[in-house]
């Protein structure tokens, strides 16, 4: 029997000529991450080893949760990696005007690439396997004993095939594709499983869209969500990674312990209701819920495609009297270009206010806290209770062109409706 991608990544890492789901595996990292939420805790572990870091290269230290610092306590958390970065000469540090939303720029900037084997102290961590790579959320301690050894262990997934057949609606983005998949298999149906994505439907898919499906995949509970290499991987891994990779592909005999199809053909623009993921209804079965506040941005959907179609329906509107609609570019790259695309006049002019890259009101942390009894449409990843502020607040979770048709209707739809 033949491997996935997920195996073949670990097998090669853990110099195996097989692994199969189950086995324990302990493996060479080519990539250690951490955040300012993350970061402190994991330092403190590390210095309890009493060993240097393993290679200043490999780890990636990115303050984006709190920053720039809300007040004292999140100051004093990006002190503690700017401390850790200056002291061990880290190389991936990035704050103030070089920093970004940890799961944009690492691909961005090329730092992860295909074939690649990376921790990260974010359970969004999953995002870079949209470049074919094997990357995972770990927890502080994990991440500490990474840092100092270059190594960590892996239980070796079963894989989930999500075959993708038909063609990409222009009102469909990579958002309602992974919205649909949590729907159909819920919050816990990948559990320890990697997806893995295939079929003539993944060409209908850019990198945007790749980027938002991996970065969801724990939202279903799996370890990772990966995609094959094609074409658009390498346009993309290309344009921005300096160092070799080496690419995986799934075998044909592979063994999947299920396998779920999604024509993207019949797809229509969902949202996720509260307070779950795997909630999820078509706009048109919604009928007419008011919302108070719409965000744009974050690691799922804060990329240069997810402004440039916000830019396209807010162009010539504003947004409705009762909205608050708050656009968060990914980084400093793509804040810069929507500058050039004159997005952000487009923005403004609607009445949307443009903050800095920063994960933001995603986790409840600033810049869009909600009060009790308002509902949002964000473009985040989690609409768990209380996660946007207050625990009688409400999420709803969808992609850029139903956030932006919201912002201006003054409740959830489609652009249809404009």
């Amino acid at each position: 029997m033949g491997m996935t991608m997920s195996e073949k990544i670990l097998a090669k890492h853990a110099g195996l000529e097989k692994v199969v789901p189950g086995q324990l595996v302990v493996c060479p990292l080519d990539m250690v991450l951490a955040n300012d939420v993350t970061g402190p805790p994991s330092i403190k572990e590390f210095e309890k080893i009493g060993k240097p870091v393993f290679d200043k290269e490999k780890i990636a230290l990115i303050p984006d949760h709190f920053q720039p610092a809300k007040d004292i306590k999140s100051a004093d958390l990006a002190k503690i990696m700017r401390d850790f970065a200056h002291k061990n000469n880290i190389t991936h540090y990035y704050e103030a005007g070089r920093v970004g939303i940890e799961h944009v720029i690492l691909p961005e900037f090329g730092i992860v690439g295909p074939g690649m084997l990376t921790i990260g102290a974010d359970s969004h961590t999953c995002t870079y396997g949209a470049l074919n790579g094997f990357s995972t959320g770990v927890g502080t301690t994990d991440l500490a004993v990474g840092m100092a050894t270059g190594k960590s262990w892996f239980k070796v997934p079963e894989a989930i095939n999500v075959k993708l057949i038909g063609k990409k609606p222009k009102d469909i983005s990579g958002k309602d594709v992974i919205l649909t998949l949590i729907g159909k298999i819920g919050v816990d149906g990948a559990l320890y499983k990697a997806l893995e994505f295939s079929g003539e439907g993944v060409k209908e898919l850019s990198m945007t869209d790749r980027l938002t499906i991996s970065n969801m995949a724990i939202e279903a509970g799996a370890k990772a969500g990966v995609f094959p290499f094609d074409e658009i991987t390498k346009f993309y891994v290309d344009t921005r990674m300096k160092k070799s990779y080496e690419p995986v592909v799934a075998d044909e005999d592979a063994e999947y312990c299920q396998t779920v199809e999604i024509n993207l053909s019949e797809l229509k623009p969902v949202v996720a209701l509260p307070h779950l993921p795997e909630n999820v209804k078509t706009v048109e079965e919604l009928g007419e819920i008011k919302i108070n506040q719409v965000v744009i941005g974050s690691c799922t959907n804060g990329r240069l495609e997810d402004l440039e179609i916000a830019a396209g329906i807010l162009k010539g509107h504003k947004v409705h009297e009762n909205v608050r609609c708050i656009i968060i570019p990914g980084s400093q790259a793509i804040y810069k270009e929507a500058v050039h695309c004159h997005w952000i006049d487009i923005f403004i002019d609607a009445g949307c206010v443009v903050s800095c890259p920063t994960c933001g009101p995603c986790l409840g942390g600033y810049m869009g806290i909600l009060s009790a009894g308002e509902r949002c449409v964000s473009t985040t990843n989690r609409n768990f209770r209380g996660r946007m502020g207050h625990v009688d607040s409400e999420v709803y979770l969808a992609g850029p062109h139903v956030a932006a048709a919201s912002a201006i209707l003054g409740k959830i739809a489609t652009p249809a409706e404009l």
